[in-house]
């Protein structure tokens, strides 16, 4: 016995990937921490976002690395290459896309999750247990039922999919799994707004339904689903032998935030014995706040709801998140007997219902642990309050818009979302935007309402402030003025971003 112990140590001794010298790597590894948190510290030092310099680019074009590389030189290449050059999320004055803001706490338990290595498919371990726990937290705030059944995914486009599939069995049976949707399939139809994300129309096509097969019915003036029209086409296609099968409401729609009327959505789809799922990709979570949660009445009525911690929930990415009215319809949809998956009564097989009998994927990562802490750490009262400040904000910034004469708003300011622009033509504002991200002093985005080029500006990160919103506003004056002749305000730039 003594001799196997010794040469399965003398193998590993040529074949682990552990340090050779634990304190030097000991060593690095708290420079590299502490130096992460230094960037989230003095985030307000640098640039929103810069452009990737064509030598920085060229250096990834790199061939594949057969030899090894000290760690520390990987680390300066990371620090030098990647992370001056990356989205800009974490910075107060990103306000281009619905992107939340991280914090160091879930950075924490991100680097806590990688170094338990735990696949969340299944098992009897207990990081399922605390991905059960947010979803029996989640069930009690939306208020479903305790047979109500969640999984973490990528993100709202996954569960929005998911979403579908799990319709799709509840209206086909589950043989269609088998069999496939054959004639009966071919017949289903689904509803959503003009408005909703393009991932409901991709999602139709993933699922073998079409994208023709979803109805995108008009909306009225707030940008919500227009419910009479949605009854009337609901009513028109069962006539000529369609089957409505599923409407997808929103709850914060992409471009401005609006949140469909869930209530009567609701009532709808219960009438004509629809499935009622809600796409609450940011908008879902205003739940944690008592000021916003009345504006998603309905939504406890939904059969399932898609949403994101990795948005307003400030979870570092990724956390997306669905939840099933109906958990044994959920299971009915994704479950799949496989003689290397059967559960024992005892030993680490045990269990039940494992994550992979609710989602497509058996190797998932510990994204409920990031979650957790977060939740925990802050709790839902003070997350809540920063969703009701994010959505102030937007409010301070409607006010900027509407008290200067060069500016003009697009859209009724619904949640956090603000669509307005420089009294100019697309053209123009298309630069302005431009040179905004280029400028590195903020981060808007763009759209199109009824037909004008939009600055989009999305507030979620936590640690946005009134100065930030003032800032965007100067830079939109300076540069519209500048191409447009008539007056320069200069706009004081990050201390880097003329770099």
């Amino acid at each position: 016995m003594n001799e196997i112990v010794r040469n399965a140590q003398s193998s590993v001794a040529h074949t682990s990937l552990d340090p050779q010298d634990w304190s030097a790597f000991r060593a690095l590894a708290h420079r590299m921490l502490d130096e992460t948190i230094d960037g989230i510290a003095n985030v307000r030092t640098r640039p929103v976002w810069q452009p990737i310099p064509d030598d920085v680019r060229a250096a990834f074009k790199a061939d594949v690395p057969r030899g090894a590389s000290d760690l520390a030189e990987v680390y300066r290449e990371f620090a030098e290459h990647v992370a001056p050059y990356a989205t800009g999320n974490v910075h107060p004055s990103f306000m281009g896309w619905v992107h939340g803001g991280g914090t160091a706490v879930g950075m924490l338990a991100d680097m806590l999750a990688a170094g338990l290595n735990a696949n969340l498919g299944g098992r009897d371990h207990m990081p399922i247990e605390v991905e059960r726990q947010i979803v029996d937290w989640m069930r009690r705030l939306f208020a479903f039922p305790d047979s109500a059944s969640g999984i973490f995914v990528t993100g709202t486009s996954m569960a929005n999919l998911m979403a579908v599939l799990v319709a799709r069995t509840a209206a086909l049976g589950a043989l269609a799994r088998q069999y496939g949707i054959g004639n009966d399939g071919a017949l289903l139809t689904a509803y959503t707004s003009q408005a909703a994300h393009g991932c409901v129309s991709r999602a139709m096509d993933i699922a073998g339904l079409g994208t023709d097969a979803l109805r995108k019915i008009g909306v009225d003036a707030d940008h919500r689903i227009d419910v009479a029209a949605l009854r009337a086409q609901i009513a028109v296609d069962r006539e000529v032998g369609f089957k409505p099968f599923l409407v997808v409401a929103s709850a914060g729609t992409v471009d401005i935030g609006a949140i469909d009327d869930l209530k009567a959505v609701a009532e709808l789809c219960r009438e004509e014995g629809i499935w009622f799922h809600v796409d609450g990709a940011f908008g879902a979570l205003a739940i944690f706040s008592p000021e916003l949660a009345p504006l998603l009445g309905g939504i406890e009525l939904a059969d399932s709801i898609a949403l994101d911690f990795h948005k307003w929930g400030q979870v570092p990415y990724d956390a997306g998140f669905l939840l099933v009215r109906d958990g044994e319809q959920h299971r009915q949809a994704f479950a799949q007997p496989a003689a290397y998956l059967r559960r024992e009564a005892r030993g680490l097989a045990a269990g039940a219902i494992w994550p992979c009998d609710l989602g497509p994927d058996l190797s998932r990562g510990f994204r409920a642990l990031k979650t957790w802490f977060t939740l925990k750490t802050f709790g839902i009262d003070r997350l809540g309050a920063t969703i009701a400040r994010s959505c102030a904000l937007a409010k301070y910034l409607e006010a900027r818009v509407l008290a200067e004469r060069r500016l003009e708003l697009l859209a009724p300011v619904n949640l956090n979302i603000v669509c307005f622009r420089y009294l100019a033509d697309d053209a123009v504002n298309r630069e302005i935007v431009a040179d905004i991200q280029e400028s590195g002093v903020a981060a808007p985005s763009s759209t199109t309402l009824d037909g004008k080029f939009a600055i989009r500006a999305a507030i979620v990160n936590h640690r946005t402030e009134e100065a930030d919103i003032d800032v965007l506003v100067a830079a939109v004056l300076e540069f519209g003025g500048r191409r447009c002749g008539d007056g320069v305000i200069e706009v004081e730039a990050p201390p880097l971003a003329a770099q």
